[in-house]
């Protein structure tokens, strides 16, 4: 009997509230490894909200298609060569690319897919998370547009996110100041307990995240990591220091709307301020990636790089992890262990 490929695929477009009903499970025999394919076993799958955009109707952009209905759900994976027709990719090799939410995938060697070297002294998990998208978006958006300098104030929103989680300590280790924004006094604990920010900002608590910001950062905020967009992107920008940076790096509170993301506010402040904002994707920096997976390696084996991990088991879990994720139940980078 032929093997058998358990994959979950992207049943409907998700209306307004993304739920677990949205995707399904499904299998079916293992496809053949062309010439110039190999297969993948994959170990982990890494959840990032980011691709929720593409699963909208109408959702390519320049960097992916709008994903297809009854099609595997696309995703960062890590897993092992079991079969390969490709000299570059031999059997035995772990690799990590971008595929789908499934147990097996057959690929070609493009799409982020990189031969990880695993050093001794790192758990190979890390490779999806502080060593994966998560730590390159989390450095080169600091290193690059954030650009930080001892004392900087340093703001980030989805603090407790699998970004979040490293951006604040990077930011530390480089001499600012950091406040971590999140929902809920539980992660607010957290992010002050377990990752060491300096402060914390409840953005469901009583007082307004305008008051907050106020609070935290009185002489404005010199850099401001953003991973949610809309209106508390507004707020934000209303708090500058000037030639403050603006690191746009995600807007999960605009994945789930439809027709369009809604408008950001106060983009007057970015000229009085002299300000500066840039967007950017981890894959722009696939030449400079050792130069990132040093630094992050450094601080993971001097033990001051905390790299929290909400684990989920099995590949029928992975469409009600998203959905949690998106929801902000997790703490740190969200994995799949298949």
């Amino acid at each position: 009997m032929s093997q058998m490929n358990t994959r979950v695929l992207l049943a409907r477009r998700p209306a307004d509230q993304m739920v677990a009903a949205d995707f399904a499970v499904d299998t079916q025999p293992l496809g053949t490894v062309g010439e110039g394919q190999f297969m993948i076993k994959n170990r982990y799958l890494s959840l990032d909200a980011g691709f929720r955009q593409w699963m909208n109707e109408g959702s390519g952009d320049n960097y992916l298609a709008s994903m297809p209905l009854g099609e595997p759900v696309q995703s960062i994976v890590l897993g092992d060569v079991v079969e390969s027709r490709n000299a570059d990719y031999p059997v035995g090799s772990i690799v990590m690319g971008r595929t789908a939410w499934e147990q097996y995938s057959i690929a070609d060697g493009s799409d982020l897919m990189s031969i990880l070297q695993p050093d001794d002294g790192i758990e190979v998990h890390e490779y999806l998370c502080s060593l994966g998208p998560s730590g390159m978006t989390a450095y080169f958006g600091i290193m690059d547009i954030g650009q930080p300098k001892q004392g900087d104030a340093f703001v980030i929103n989805a603090a407790a996110g699998g970004i979040g989680c490293i951006a604040g300590q990077i930011a530390k280790a480089e001499g600012c100041t950091t406040v971590g924004i999140a929902g809920g006094s539980a992660k607010c604990d957290w992010l002050k307990d377990t990752l060491g920010y300096d402060q914390v900002i409840d953005y469901k608590a009583a007082s307004s995240l305008e008051e907050q910001l106020q609070q935290a950062t009185p002489n404005g905020i010199d850099i401001v990591y953003d991973n949610v967009g809309g209106s508390m992107l507004s707020t934000m920008l209303g708090h500058l220091a000037e030639n403050s940076r603006i690191i746009l790096c995600g807007a999960v509170s605009q994945y789930d709307k439809e027709g369009g993301h809604d408008a950001v506010g106060n983009m007057w402040e970015l000229i009085t301020k002299r300000a500066r904002a840039e967007g950017f994707m981890f894959s722009d920096y696939i030449d400079r990636y050792p130069e990132a997976i040093d630094y992050i390696t450094n601080m993971l084996k001097a033990g001051t790089l905390v790299s929290p991990v909400n684990w989920s088991e099995g590949i029928e879990s992975t469409g009600q992890a998203f959905v949690d994720m998106l929801a902000g139940e997790n703490f740190g980078k969200c994995l799949i262990r298949l």
